[in-house]
């Protein structure tokens, strides 16, 4: 089963196999854990790297 957590103030967390599809069409299988940013800040997007906590 694959969960998505809500962090309030950060990032969307998924957890369990998934797939990411990119705007290219690419692909990419997340098999654990992933952490998604929502405030648009992360340079490494579509994944968090923590920048929204300097808010």
């Amino acid at each position: 089963m694959t969960k998505v957590n809500l962090i309030a103030n950060g990032p969307l967390i998924v957890v369990g196999e998934h797939t990411v599809t990119y705007p290219d069409g690419s692909s990419e299988v997340k098999v654990t854990r992933a952490s998604y940013c929502r405030c648009g800040k992360s340079s490494n997007l579509p994944f968090c790297d923590g920048r929204h906590k300097g808010e």
